[in-house]
């Protein structure tokens, strides 16, 4: 669709009309006054000598390539664009947040079978990045959190750059602590300007909140007002598990997670809490959350302007060259004449 950005610059093409016309003749502006008599006036005629004025009929190319100088130049200042017209399209899916946890914690290797090594967060990679890509339909954004929550992803239709951005990342790179709090209120932020019914936070987390500037409780609180349910999934067994050592090698470590915050988080907002102990769980809990019955939302697409200005304006620039060229022709004829 072809149309004007800033179509009420139209208003100044007949701007040199008017100029022309309230402008005062030659002869009003002759008044009568003290005349200056010069003994050699016409060396001083010869000196500012100019081209004779064209006659009556030949000044009429001059005014035509004048008058479209002018209005190319107009037409380039309404900024022509190209535009497809936006539509907006019946989308039977989630806004759906993933917050998943990165603290140093996530390296804990139980996680791992007797073929390969895997630790927490590689499992949760390999799982989520998966179920992220079969997320057809539905918008997809990730928040990260450790000692601090960031907007890794914003909402967005395009799962593999989720995939991707989950996969980049490492443990311990948000912070060694776990803000669970900070990290519901981040997705709250995020999601509560989606379409009612379709807000849905997806919380994973292997520890226990201990560095949220805003209590966990408070921040799920404020996801129930805005309709937003919590899933929350606790990562990781029970008791003591092989963590890798700064030195090489593994030792024994136990990392307390708060099971009874992240149900009571799940039940308040109207989500559920499930633990994953293994990387087959947890695949089967995604699973299970994949079946979610879906609702149906409005989503408006908007696709990129293309903008024509360069062709008026090259339109204009060509017209003031051919009226320039015109001038000197006609000067040159006239002096050789």
């Amino acid at each position: 669709m072809f149309h004007f950005y800033c179509a009420w610059f139209a208003l100044l093409l007949p701007l040199p009309l008017l100029i022309r016309k309230c402008a005062p003749s030659r002869k009003d502006s002759l008044k009568p006054g003290v005349e200056l008599h010069f003994p050699a006036l016409q060396r001083l005629k010869s000196a500012f000598s100019t081209a004779p004025s064209m006659p009556k009929g030949q000044d009429i190319p001059f005014f035509i390539l004048l008058s479209l100088s002018w209005l190319f130049l107009v037409i380039a200042l309404m900024q022509p664009e190209k535009v497809d017209q936006f539509k907006q399209v019946k989308n039977k899916g989630y806004d759906l947040m993933l917050a998943v946890d990165i603290s140093s914690s996530m390296q804990a290797l139980d996680f791992s079978t007797a073929s390969k090594t895997l630790s927490r967060l590689d499992a949760t990679k390999d799982v989520v990045g998966k179920f992220t890509l079969g997320r057809q339909g539905d918008r997809v954004g990730l928040v990260t959190f450790g000692e601090n929550a960031y907007l890794h992803v914003p909402l967005t239709l395009d799962t593999v750059s989720v995939s991707r951005m989950l996969n980049d990342t490492v443990s311990g790179m948000a912070g060694n602590a776990t803000a669970i709090g900070d990290a519901i209120g981040l997705s709250v932020k995020t999601l509560r300007e989606s379409p009612e019914g379709s807000r849905v936070l997806l919380l994973l987390t292997d520890g226990e909140d201990n560095a949220s500037s805003i209590p966990p409780l408070e921040a799920a609180k404020l996801a129930k007002e805005y309709g937003i349910r919590i899933y929350t999934i606790g990562v990781g067994k029970n008791g003591p598990v092989p963590f890798p050592s700064q030195f090489g090698g593994y030792s024994m470590a136990k990392i307390p997670m708060d099971e009874g915050l992240l149900k009571e988080i799940a039940a308040l907002t109207g989500g559920q809490y499930f633990l994953a102990t293994d990387q087959k769980a947890l695949e089967s809990i995604y699973a299970k959350i994949d079946t979610l019955e879906k609702t149906e939302s409005n989503q408006t697409i908007f696709l990129i302007r293309e903008p024509l200005y360069a062709y008026p304006l090259g339109c204009a620039m060509l017209f003031l060259l051919m009226l320039t060229l015109y001038q000197l022709i006609y000067r040159r004829m006239a002096s050789e004449s």
